[in-house]
């Protein structure tokens, strides 16, 4: 039996990856989290985006809300972790619209609004050198499977993909 939920969230991915990668400074997007595991209903999707420096936030941030939005409509969630393209973690996207110091009095970014959509909580949340160098699935610019991929991702996801590549 198919896996709906799963089915889904892999298309949201796919949506995802397909937008992202016509963002000029987008250099590299993995998944990292659980996802690609059998898990039946992975609780979130984690994806890491590798950035230019000078990268202008606004438009992958609001990708990333339109996914988090929509997996959240599915009883899911998503983090779209940053890091440069030397490899360093950044922090995530910010989850709102409207980014800039002050206007949210929750928002426990360490420099908030500085780089105007970077959720920099990187004492909160911490993605190892090692997952960022080398995560278990690179989708883009280039396919790179480091783990053993389930056939839902194979199908629904990296085939997919390549089939909007040609």
């Amino acid at each position: 039996m198919v896996n709906e939920y799963r089915k889904n969230i892999i298309r949201l991915v796919l949506d995802f990856v397909l937008s992202c990668k016509k963002i000029e400074g987008v250099n590299r997007i993995s998944i990292i989290g659980s996802l690609i595991s059998d898990k039946e209903k992975p609780k979130d999707v984690d994806l890491l985006v590798n950035i230019s420096d000078d990268l202008d936030l606004t438009h992958l941030a609001k990708i990333s809300r339109t996914l988090q939005g929509k997996s959240g409509g599915l009883t899911g969630g998503a983090d779209v972790f940053l890091a440069n393209n030397s490899n360093v973690y950044l922090g995530r996207t910010c989850i709102w619209k409207d980014c800039r110091p002050g206007v949210r009095m929750s928002c426990d970014a360490y420099n908030c609004g500085k780089r105007k959509y970077l959720h920099d909580d990187i004492s909160v949340i911490k993605i190892s050198s090692e997952i960022i160098e080398n995560p278990p699935l690179v989708l883009y610019p280039e396919l790179i499977r480091n783990v053993s991929v389930p056939e839902d991702v194979e199908e629904g996801l990296i085939l997919e993909l390549f089939k909007n590549a040609i």
